[in-house]
């Protein structure tokens, strides 16, 4: 069974209000592409659909466009959408039923009855184009793990989320008389997986342990994490794909999406499929410089350079105000488009001794002692005396406070 595993569109997002929808356009036209040369037997997207749980309608129409154009690269594959925690579940599953008539699955909670909780739902059947059954496709959207259902008195609700997996896994076990390959899809964060780049405002880590997943699936499609990565010590069984597009400045690796072949219960092939994006994020220099030198390199950039830019600035204090109309106004007329400045304070020497202190000595100084230690440290300086005295001034208010 080949696997297109995919994740983490994030269609709507603005980068410092930049519309973006002419790459996330750009995104899907490849993935088209991609699908047309590959001929998967299925497409998975482990959550994260859109940005925003309410999404403009041009994004959804862009989000509807592009999945009919994939469907028609290859109209065998089924395809497997779940709701990530910037999805609203609800507005994902709306057109479920429509969507059905084009094979794709769309599945954005879990279905809560009275009497019992419908696993079925989270169950997808993989056939090939001559109806042959292929594998399995375990879809489980994100919920947060103290809101998994209870499937029977006995779980403590902490482990409700661990036996929800489970139980999935067991029922597929009990299904697959032929040994098929079992393809589990799942939104959240495994303990020990590389953020590097995550913008903790673009979705918050929570980490689970890999165990929580359970045991019985051959691979792992994992979405939340945005950097594209194996999980270590599962032989590829689990992997995140990463964005195909970068969500802030800090995601510098490549991104893609990732092809996955499966032959029973073996080891999975694991590769991968570019994704070029037509407007980079740059960070400009690589290593911080001096204001004035990095104005500079804006003005030699080229009039059709295209990219959003991010300066690395070098400073000794604060940015001079004015700083960010300088370096927008530097960029007047060519093709790129100014976002921020990111200063680096550049660290100064102290002769003052950095004192190593134990708890109890930590105890025993005074918060103000404490915030110019952590001042030193962090700033490579003293702190002055207009600081000290607005601390001296804050502490003051919080002890008369407390004896009220």
């Amino acid at each position: 069974m080949k696997v297109l595993h995919t994740s983490d569109w994030h269609l709507g997002h603005t980068l410092y209000n930049y519309d973006r929808s002419a790459e996330q356009q750009a995104f899907l036209h490849q993935l088209a592409d991609i699908v047309r040369e590959e001929q998967p037997d299925v497409m998975v997207v482990s959550g994260d659909v859109y940005h925003y749980s309410n999404p403009a309608a041009a994004t959804q129409k862009m989000y509807t466009e592009g999945m009919l154009e994939v469907h028609r690269a290859c109209p065998e594959m089924c395809m497997v959408v779940t709701a990530g925690n910037h999805d609203s579940s609800s507005k994902l599953e709306i057109d479920s039923s429509l969507w059905h008539h084009f094979g794709v699955k769309v599945v954005g909670g879990i279905e809560r009855t009275q009497e019992e909780i419908n696993l079925d739902k989270h169950l997808v059947e993989i056939k090939d184009r001559e109806g042959q059954l292929k594998g399995y496709v375990i879809a489980v959207p994100h919920v947060y793990p103290q809101n998994f259902p209870a499937l029977d008195t006995e779980t403590p609700r902490e482990e409700r989320q661990a036996r929800f997996f489970q139980a999935l896994l067991d029922r597929v076990e009990r299904m697959n008389d032929e040994k098929l390959p079992v393809v589990l899809m799942a939104h959240l964060a495994i303990s020990g997986s590389d953020r590097t780049g995550h913008d903790e405002t673009v979705g918050g880590i929570e980490f689970v342990p890999l165990s929580t997943l359970g045991k019985g699936y051959d691979y792992l499609a994992l979405g939340h994490i945005h950097c594209p990565q194996d999980i270590k010590d599962t032989h590829h069984r689990a992997r995140y794909c990463g964005t195909p597009l970068p969500i802030s400045f800090d995601e510098t690796y490549p991104h893609s999406v990732s092809i996955v072949e499966l032959t029973g219960h073996d080891e999975p092939f694991i590769r991968t499929r570019d994704i070029t994006n037509p407007m980079p994020l740059i960070t400009l220099p690589r290593e911080p410089q001096p204001f004035e030198k990095v104005l500079k390199q804006l003005a030699e950039l080229p009039d059709d350079q295209l990219g959003y830019i991010r300066l690395n600035v070098l400073v000794e204090d604060y940015l001079e105000p004015g700083s960010n109309e300088r370096a927008s106004n530097a960029l007047q007329g060519k093709a790129c488009k100014y976002c921020c400045i990111k200063p680096v304070r550049r660290m100064q020497r102290t002769d003052v001794d950095r004192p190593h202190l134990s708890i109890q000595e930590m105890q025993q100084i005074s918060p103000l002692e404490v915030a110019r230690l952590y001042f030193r440290e962090t700033e490579g300086k003293e702190m002055d005396d207009e600081l000290c005295e607005l601390i001296s001034i804050a502490l003051q208010r919080v002890n008369e406070r407390k004896q009220l």
